[in-house]
């Protein structure tokens, strides 16, 4: 029998060592399905409940394996359906491949059924390599191509196969005119910077004396060269979100999250510091970092299209984390001062004393803050957390220390709803041996998460540690757009837009045998998670939380936050004064120096 186009396609992908494809049948793909059907399932079709689901699952399975990842879908609207997905691993700098089917040649230009400009609406997101795929001769080069530059740029790619194509014999390129061979592979490369520039950064680093370290996801690679680093300069470290499980939070100068979800310490480390070094981030809101002309700076990064962003930085070393680190170190002294780090550590210590006191503060029925916190000091040291958009966000970046060989991610520049579940699944085909643990919010549960327990359903028994958990808070209100409206437009809850019906989360896993409890008393909080983490199958935590406990930024004043909560007085709701007056008490018993009447040592801290 001969060789297809796709059944040769498929071979290269097992050729670049891809084990699983994310994907949604569809007849604009058909003749790549036949092909599977061919080979076996290898590379394994990973059948997602809908394509958007299938490119989130792909970015969450390149973000926890550092593989490329791989999603297909039919033409049309099996294309559109996953641009979101796409568009989460382009802005977080994760390398995916997308493969998409399109009419029959024949058929372009005709306005047929399901025909829809590919090229055109692929160009944005997969701009570093995007190809229609005409002839059989344009393999191997197009996905040797596709595959190396999303490797290469750590962004998507994408083929388009049409219909007809994908069933036409294969035929190889030929030692012939405007042919174009190719070879499988990419060699390894470790960018290090000139030592001129080297030594200017030495300078300003030397020269300072309260040095600040911003790491995100780029640094990932040089744990043990960041906290050499860190000690050399008697420096505090913050993390960008994508970069939280860069450095553990076990160690004392290290101030946790940055930006609007992040810590005080963190936030105070930017605003007293007198030099800056950024390492492998792009965090964009430079409202965080120091102030203009107050310190000196120095920038890492791989990619030169992203140096000089953000901050006035007065060197910029390109190159790679750990290597551009191990080349700098030798030329940095030691600073015997420890005043500086003193400071940072304090703060550091009181944080998590804030964070223990705003975890017990009283809620109606649980403080969701508690339902995070409580699961601090029961995480495996081999987990995997995915937190969803929304206002898990926060209590993911605030609650949860990071340690061991944790991993951690979330949608961290597009910030959009929806893939935590997904996240996690892609996260158990990369690490089958791993538990894992999805923080979603209702919102984001009833958009796209229901759907997709019916993937762990499908697969979970295939993993070698069955262990996925989705924790639900369900405060039946879009809270973190509705503390946004209050925060930021003076407004009251719009209830039309904000409340969402209650829906039995847990009920609905053990109905597909899944297993899962609903959680509507403090109390059961931390047993809920041990049964959880015992379990032999998935699990769904559906926590009943308060939608009146606040995301409280991190640099807030209690009369900032106050004029927010007041905004509830806009409504014509008989009882907004009595609301407002509790979402005060509880702001008043979350900030540093108020001790809540139910403080006690160690409250929270596996109980």
């Amino acid at each position: 029998m001969s060789t297809k186009v796709s059944d040769y396609l498929l071979q290269r992908l097992r050729e670049w060592g891809v084990e699983h494809v994310f994907a949604y049948a569809g007849d604009g793909i058909n003749g790549l399905l036949a092909a599977w059907g061919r080979a076996g399932d290898d590379p394994m079709f990973v059948q997602a409940r809908h394509e958007e689901m299938a490119a989130f699952e792909a970015c969450g399975y390149a973000k926890f394996s550092g593989r490329v990842g791989v999603c297909a879908a039919t033409s049309g609207p099996g294309a559109i359906h996953l641009l979101n997905g796409l568009y989460d691993a382009k802005l977080d700098h994760v390398p995916v491949v997308a493969i998409v089917g399109q009419t029959n040649r024949s058929a372009m230009g005709g306005s047929y059924q399901q025909e829809v400009d590919l090229l055109s609406l692929y160009k944005d997101v997969a701009a570093d390599f995007c190809e229609m795929v005409t002839v059989p001769e344009q393999l191997p080069n197009v996905l040797d191509r596709a595959m190396r530059t999303a490797y290469a740029r750590r962004t998507v790619t994408a083929l388009i196969i049409p219909g007809d194509v994908q069933e036409l014999d294969y035929s190889p390129p030929t030692h012939a005119f405007k042919m174009v061979p190719s070879s499988l592979g990419m060699g390894e490369y470790t960018p290090v910077p000139a030592r001129r520039d080297l030594e200017r950064a030495a300078d300003v680093l030397n020269a300072g004396e309260k040095v600040a370290i911003l790491v995100g996801q780029g640094a990932r690679g040089a744990r043990e060269e960041v906290e050499r680093l860190a000690e050399l300069l008697g420096a505090g470290v913050a993390k960008a979100l994508l970069g939280k499980d860069v450095l553990s939070d076990e160690l004392p100068y290290v101030t946790g999250s940055i930006g609007l979800l992040g810590t005080r310490p963190s936030y105070e480390l930017m605003q007293k510091c007198d030099t800056f070094l950024s390492i492998g981030s792009s965090f964009p809101y430079s409202q965080f970092l120091p102030e203009y002309g107050q310190a000196r700076a120095v920038q890492i990064d791989i990619d030169p299209f992203m140096i000089g962003l953000r901050y006035p930085f007065e060197v910029n070393l390109v190159g790679d984390a750990r290597a551009t680190l191990d080349a700098l170190l030798p030329l940095l002294k030691h600073k015997k001062a420890r005043k500086w780090r003193d400071e940072v550590e304090s703060g550091v210590k009181r944080w998590w004393e804030v964070m223990q006191r705003r975890a017990n503060v009283d809620a109606d029925p649980i403080n969701p803050e508690y339902a995070v916190h409580a699961l601090d000091p029961l995480l495996p040291d081999d987990v995997m957390l995915t937190s969803d958009s929304g206002s898990a966000a926060n209590w993911y970046a605030r609650h949860l220390r990071m340690r061991g060989a944790m991993r951690g991610s979330l949608s961290g520049t597009l910030a959009t709803m929806g893939p935590g579940v997904p996240y996690a699944i892609g996260a158990k085909f990369a690490h089958p041996d791993r538990p894992a643990i999805a923080l979603v919010g209702d919102g984001a549960m009833q958009m796209n998460g229901m759907a997709e327990l019916i993937t762990i359903h499908k697969y979970w028994q295939q993993w070698r540690d069955p262990r996925l958990i989705v924790l639900v808070l369900n405060n039946r209100d879009l809270n973190q757009v509705t503390w946004e409206m209050r925060a930021m437009a003076g407004a009251p809850q719009f209830e039309a837009s904000q409340h969402i019906p209650d829906v039995p989360y847990a009920d609905f896993a053990r109905s597909i045998g899944l297993d899962g409890v609903r959680v509507e008393k403090p109390e059961d909080v931390e047993p809920a998670w041990r049964q959880a983490l015992a379990a032999d199958r998935p699990f769904v935590l559906d926590v009943r939380t308060d939608p009146d406990v606040p995301p409280i930024p991190p640099h807030a004043t209690l009369d900032q936050i106050e004029a927010a909560a007041s905004a509830i007085l806009h409504g014509d709701s008989a009882s907004a004064g009595v609301i407002k007056q509790g979402v005060k008490a509880k702001i008043q018993e979350m900030l540093p120096g108020h001790r809540h009447r139910n403080d006690r040592p160690g409250a929270g801290e596996g109980q």
